[in-house]
């Protein structure tokens, strides 16, 4: 193609070419972009850049949302700009670490030999690097000292650069930095500008772009939001230059959308992954890079959003995908030389069982499965270019002993190597280098077993237990027995309900049931319908009107614990976190008869004032899981907890971070003051620059111990 009309996409001012003297990715998808805007330039797209930003092809996005005109300049007027940061490494240790600090979401550079990683052990989540294996003389060393929590890491496939997310102030919109290993060269990637919002995608597979998807919001350049129950004016995402050098290139943009993640792209940048959709109804989309549209669409499991990757030769898909199944397995997508799906295939399965995590070695011919067994993790080694079985796929390859029950991420390191994160009901969560054929090895800034607790008080190992709904519904959940000198007598118990609705409840070491089992209380954590880990049936059991049986779920569950003897039915309290917290506010105004108080965090009480104050993309899921704000009205209003506060009779504490836009604090605010007016004891604990999560050491801790005196106060 011409070089002025790159030119005018690109703002490539060298000469297009790798170090090795190779055309780089994000130019060859340039190259592919310019030639689809000479065939279909649309009116009103001038050929140069418009106050800075390159113009682009129309869109039909990813599901034909954001159409040309005035919704395609929306989506290049989205491309985010570089803005560049003071360096802020720490040093090689840090005043006072937490003995007891949590590692994760580890990305190795392209050698294997050193990690990025996630930790708190300076008491927020930061950006660390550590060695792979061995002590060595280099220690762990702070990329970032900033204050705002990071989220997620992803080391460059060329090594110089890692790309992050940030939560300014622990609040819920993000942005995505770049550094360079050596700290130096930090700056903003995307979400820089006021109320948009950034997320992270896949590195192009030569390193040379960063994909990322920007949030506009309502009201953005396109003009007013359109009217529905949720999604933001607009989400595109982009390969970005980490070097600045290249104009970004768009290669997705949908309106009204939950969520559009570039999970991968091929070798040669005609063709993208994208992730997209709400909860409960992901796709994945083969998209073609010249002029964005879809290829091939096939529905995908919940969970990890890193859902599959192209094969090295483009022609083959890998998706952890439940598409026509109860039980999400990794499945082969066949394209032709086009994108578009010629054949699917099961490559591997497990009766029962969901793949929860997947990873491929950089040659891509072997990929690492973890499998979801009734709440634990299996870990297999596979080689996709064998034979690998459709009917027990699941038990092929080499099985990895795992030293703790739960893996929670799985990158690859070197030519055949992985890192894991593993988190178990005995330490705090931690990385492990895991060598080709050998077995995992605990990095040494890893926080030890021994160093989960103070000494003198063990971590409690859980067990499982299996109740059954009223209408025969088997139920799951993990009960924590708290030491005493009670014995095998009943004993007060907290019923923790999970967030989501479609989390699961693992085997991992939480602090606040430790803290819980510490002043003598047992903690039941249920598992009810609308769960994950049970199958799609099980997952989607809650939906609309089923939100009812979920709520009788947790009386049900309840009363297993009672009649196995291990709770005493006078000393119950219920307690959740997001959708938990809905759950215990409705629980403690379905069946205040079960429970002597509640504490209900970051929750739902009111579904009307929820879906009016919520993130729209949040709103967009939601009303799939919940219901309608407008044509399920009524089932909304009498879902909610504010609807039947009359019904309430026990003490409640609310507690909310500050920042937190998913769900409101007016949420928890309204229904203490409810509960006030109607002569209840209530109190509400507001969190400072935390938001739906807490990610604070300080804060975590406040909340922790405040929970705990207030239910010891109420149970003992």
């Amino acid at each position: 193609m011409a070089a002025d009309a790159r030119d005018r996409l690109t703002g490539d001012v060298t000469d297009g070419v790798g170090d090795d003297g190779t055309d780089r990715v994000i130019d060859r998808m340039a190259d592919i972009v310019a030639d689809g805007v000479r065939q279909r330039v649309p009116d009103g797209v001038r050929d140069g850049p418009v106050d800075g930003v390159p113009q682009g092809p129309p869109s039909d996005g990813v599901r034909g949302r954001a159409a040309g005109g005035a919704g395609d300049r929306a989506a290049w007027a989205a491309a985010p700009a570089a803005v560049a940061l003071a360096d802020a490494p720490g040093g090689r240790e840090v005043p006072r670490p937490l003995t007891a600090h949590a590692c994760w979401y580890p990305s190795a550079d392209p050698s294997g030999e050193r990690i990025a990683f996630v930790c708190d052990r300076g008491g927020v989540p930061q950006l660390w690097t550590g060695p792979a294996h061995g002590a060595g003389a280099e220690g762990p060393r702070l990329l970032d000292a900033g204050p705002d929590p990071v989220t997620e890491a992803a080391w460059s496939p060329d090594g110089r650069w890692i790309a992050y997310t940030v939560a300014p102030g622990g609040g819920e919109l993000t942005r995505v930095l770049c550094v360079r290993p050596d700290g130096t060269g930090r700056h903003i990637v995307a979400g820089a500008e006021p109320g948009s919002s950034a997320y992270l995608g896949c590195w192009a597979p030569d390193g040379s772009a960063v994909a990322v998807t920007v949030a506009l919001p309502p009201g953005g350049p396109d003009g007013p939001a359109e009217d529905r129950p949720g999604g933001r004016d607009l989400l595109a995402a982009h390969l970005v230059d980490p070097d600045g050098v290249r104009s970004p290139v768009l290669l997705a943009a949908e309106r009204g959308a939950a969520t559009l993640r570039v999970c991968d792209v091929s070798r040669d940048g005609r063709l993208a992954l994208v992730r997209r959709g709400p909860r409960g109804r992901r796709e994945a989309v083969v998209v073609r890079t010249a002029d964005r549209s879809a290829a091939a669409e096939l529905r995908v499991a919940d969970g990890d959003p890193w859902i599959g990757r192209f094969a090295r030769d483009g022609r083959t898909v890998w998706l952890r995908s439940d598409h026509g199944r109860e039980f999400a397995a990794l499945l082969a997508l066949r394209l032709d030389a086009a994108g578009a799906a010629t054949g699917l295939s099961v490559a591997a399965q497990r009766a029962e069982c969901d793949l929860e995590l997947l990873a491929f070695t950089a040659d891509g011919r072997s990929a690492a499965l973890a499998w979801n067994v009734r709440g634990a993790s299996e870990l297999r080694l596979v080689d996709l270019a064998g034979s690998v079985a459709a009917a027990d796929g699941g038990d092929a390859g080499r099985a990895v002993g795992l030293e703790h029950e739960v893996v929670t991420r799985i990158a690859p390191a070197g030519a055949a190597g992985a890192v894991l994160a593993l988190a178990g009901s005995q330490r705090r969560p931690g990385v492990w280098w895991l060598p080709g054929g050998g077995a995992p090895v605990r990095t040494g800034w890893s926080s030890r077993d021994e160093d989960a607790v103070p000494p003198g008080r063990p971590p409690v190992r859980p067990v499982a237990l299996r109740p059954v709904a009223r209408d025969g519904l088997a139920l799951g959940g993990w009960y924590y027995r708290a030491a005493g000198p009670d014995g095998g007598r009943p004993a007060p118990c907290v019923v923790h309900l999970h967030g989501g609705p479609e989390d699961q409840e693992r085997p991992v070491f939480s602090p606040l049931y430790h803290e819980l089992l510490g002043r003598g209380l047992d903690v039941f954590a249920p598992d009810v319908r609308g769960s994950s880990g049970y199958g799609r049936s099980f997952t989607d059991a809650d939906l609309g009107a089923g939100r009812f049986a979920a709520l009788d779920d947790v009386a049900d569950c309840v009363a297993h614990a009672v009649l196995a003897g291990l709770a005493d039915p006078a000393r119950i309290a219920v307690m959740g976190h997001s959708y938990g917290g809905y759950l215990t506010m409705a629980s403690l105004v379905w069946h205040p008869e079960l429970f002597r108080t509640g504490v209900a965090v970051c929750g739902m009480s009111d579904f009307a004032t929820f879906f009016a104050g919520t993130e729209p993309w949040i709103a967009e899921s939601a009303a799939h899981k919940y219901g309608h704000p407008e044509r399920d009205r009524d089932l909304l209003r009498s879902l909610s907890p504010m609807s039947r506060v009359d019904a309430l009779r026990v003490p409640l504490l609310a507690v909310h971070g500050e920042h937190d836009t998913n769900v409101p604090p007016g949420e928890s605010d309204q229904f203490v003051r409810a509960a006030r007016e109607h002569g209840l004891p209530a109190e509400l604990l507001v969190l400072r620059d935390e938001g739906h999560e807490f990610r604070r050491a300080d804060n975590r801790r406040r909340f922790r111990r405040s929970a705990a005196d207030w239910l010891e106060r109420h149970l003992r």
